[in-house]
């Protein structure tokens, strides 16, 4: 059994806690929030893009609930420190449980900017505890059968690859996602998710053309990048805070292969997976139950029971993809091609 405590009880925080639910080996032992943290342990109320109505509460004379995170640091009970606040507190916090001896799982991304994240790493590098950035899609049921279907060429060579990420502009904590300079605006909150997968997939890119747009947060609430990769592929992705109120939230991508199309949208539900291949009628692919926050909270869960480091998604990988966002950033502000190193 791993014990855990959650710093953070906003949408994210709520989410991660429905999700070690689901996990057997997973037991909450500590919550913590400044502002959050309910006298009677009941935290229902709180919204986000991906709609869920359980209910949750907390009995506060079992599970420590704390207001100062440094109060959770030093709970001897606590074995992995859940970080789910803010991006502008996630070196600080995140340092500060490597250097308890936690484990420590960080919500992405790790730092608005490189020079942060690397701050993060030197830390990691030198402590006792696993850290792994949550990069969640990459376990992601539908996303994880579309990596294993490009690794092994089952159906050819990969030839295009269009990443689609919509959501209207959150309606929580908005104090926070709309300062970019602190958030990073869609970029970094939303479309980084994309981002990321596309290094999976692809191996990092070589270089990134991007447009882009601002409308609520200073920085870019709209972004369209393409990406040269090893191999040859076309892929693009594209990320939005733009739609209007009352669209909710869609994800999608359209994967052409040498002898079949795969297509998966969000908002299809039970046939949101579709693979095309010449002369066949229309197949809906049905993968495992569960979503990205359950296997990626499973496999750090995994990870630190095995005394093994976590594997899918590493510290090198959280830094990789802010490194990613930054080239969009700087090519979408000045119009060219920027080159990653």
């Amino acid at each position: 059994m791993v014990n855990i405590g959650i710093i953070g009880l906003g949408f994210m925080g709520l989410t991660h806690i429905k999700a070690y639910r689901q996990i057997p080996q997973a037991r909450i032992t500590a919550i913590c929030d400044a502002v959050r943290l309910p006298a009677d342990g009941n935290l229902s109320g709180i919204a986000g893009n991906i709609a869920n109505t359980d209910a949750i509460h907390f009995d506060l004379s079992v599970v420590k609930g704390y207001r100062d995170y440094q109060q959770l640091l030093a709970n001897p009970d606590v074995d992995l420190v859940d970080i789910c606040l803010p991006t502008p507190l996630h070196a600080e916090v995140s340092i500060a449980a490597l250097q308890a001896g936690k484990h420590v799982l960080c919500e992405k991304p790790l730092a608005r900017h490189t020079d942060t994240c690397r701050m993060i790493l030197v830390a990691a590098a030198a402590a006792k505890g696993f850290f792994m950035p949550a990069h969640c899609l990459r376990f992601w049921p539908e996303w994880a059968w579309l990596k294993e279907v490009i690794a092994d060429g089952r159906h050819g060579r990969t030839l295009a690859a269009h990443f689609t990420r919509y959501s209207e502009p959150p309606g929580w904590s908005q104090g926070s996602y709309f300062k970019g300079d602190d958030s990073g605006g869609a970029l970094l909150d939303l479309h980084i998710h994309d981002a990321d997968f596309v290094q999976f997939c692809f191996g990092r890119p070589r270089s990134v053309f991007t447009s882009a747009q601002t409308r609520f947060s200073g920085a870019f609430d709209h972004v369209l990048t393409q990406y040269a990769v090893a191999g040859g592929a076309s892929v693009s992705a594209e990320g939005s805070w733009l739609p209007m109120k009352g669209y909710g939230f869609k994800m999608a991508y359209t994967v052409m292969f040498e002898n079949a199309t795969a297509d998966y949208d969000s908002t299809r539900g039970a046939g949101a997976l579709k693979l095309y291949e010449n002369g066949q009628p229309a197949k809906t692919i049905r993968c495992e139950d569960g979503d990205g926050y359950v296997g990626e909270l499973r496999h750090l869960i995994e990870s630190i029971e095995a005394g093994r480091p976590p594997s899918i998604v590493t510290a090198a990988d959280g830094l990789s993809a802010v490194e990613i966002c930054e080239a969009e950033e700087r090519s979408a502000q000045t119009g060219q091609v920027v080159t990653l190193g």
